[in-house]
């Protein structure tokens, strides 16, 4: 096996895999799950009974768009950028709102996946003919330091759904936070949704669905390798296993080998042995409290403005704006 510094990779997929299946314990990020396949599968869990994320949350957008709506706009109109957008399910409630309202705003919605982009394009623009919306794709970071540098006389609204804040340790939430501050004016608000901590058994319910698309989501990843990396992963010897935390609020899934085997990936030159039972890290998901993102939105600089929950507070929708 060749040496991380000898082995040339093609793109940060390649050496991102390199070096989560050659640590210990082995890992892969959750953030290559999206590719074509894997953006349909996740639609999918999104509309599966037990993940009852999508449904609280479009819940609390729906009995909440008018005020929502009011606070999000501005004198001079505003920027509604969207990170990780997704199919825009939910905020095509709140577009719907601003239109009937007829609210000045531009909607720019950000997604790693160029696919997910086009379609949702498509959809908006055949729903709404005259909405102005601007799609950009790649990282969060880069392209809303660029909205930010271009637009500093213009109100921006930064919408993050779906608790997509809870694939990272707080650590790197705080992070995260602080990095979207540092793009925000005074007057520029943060929309963002945190999945609540609740029964452990509803937790884990909506990370193991009884029809299997979680686990197809999750292995997806292996398929990707095989694809891309010309790699042998036999997806049938690998189990998928969510576990989840209530002292910490922590649920993380893994894949676990079932048996003793090597994995060839051709590409990277690499082979990788796993002993049986060996597992492989691929996602986090955080739950949270009112304490926690108070305390978060403290370390990076903001605070809460107002926040919004479903029946069961089961989800939260918060507002930040700059402290």
């Amino acid at each position: 096996m060749k040496s991380n510094q000898e082995t040339k990779f093609k793109n940060t997929f390649e050496e991102e895999v390199y070096e989560g299946l050659t640590a210990f314990p082995k890992y892969l990020s959750s953030k290559y799950f999206y590719d074509k396949k894997g953006d349909k599968l996740f639609q999918k869990i999104m509309a599966l009974p037990e993940y009852y994320l999508t449904e609280c949350e479009r819940t609390i957008i729906e009995e909440n768009k008018a005020d929502i709506s009011n606070l999000f706009s501005g004198d001079a109109g505003f920027d509604l950028v969207e990170l990780g957008a997704g199919d825009g399910k939910k905020t095509k409630i709140l577009l719907q709102e601003l239109i009937e309202t007829k609210r000045d705003f531009t909607y720019k919605p950000i997604d790693i996946s160029q696919n997910v982009l086009d379609e949702l394009e498509e959809d908006v623009l055949n729903r709404w003919p005259s909405i102005n919306i601007e799609t950009e794709q790649g990282t969060y970071f880069n392209i809303l330091k660029k909205l930010s540098e271009q637009h500093k006389d213009r109100k921006m609204v930064i919408v993050v759904l779906g608790s997509n804040i809870g694939n990272l340790p707080h650590k790197y939430a705080v992070e995260f936070l602080t990095t979207i501050r540092k793009s925000m004016q005074p007057e520029d608000l943060l929309f963002m949704g945190f999945d609540q901590k609740k029964d452990p058994q509803v937790i884990l319910n909506a990370y193991n669905d009884s029809q299997g698309v979680t686990e197809e989501f999750n292995k997806n990843l292996l398929s990707r390798i095989n694809e891309e990396m010309n790699a042998n992963f036999d997806l049938q010897k690998f189990n998928h296993w969510p576990v989840y935390d209530p002292e910490n609020g922590t649920t993380k899934s893994f894949l676990v080998s079932t048996e003793d085997q090597t994995v060839t990936l051709q590409n990277l030159d690499l082979d990788i042995h796993f002993s049986a039972w060996e597992s492989i890290h691929t996602e986090i998901s955080q739950k949270y409290d009112d304490v926690i993102v108070n305390w978060l939105a403290q370390e990076a600089g903001l605070v809460v403005e107002k926040q919004y929950s479903d029946p069961k507070n089961y989800f939260t929708d918060y507002i930040f704006r700059i402290k």
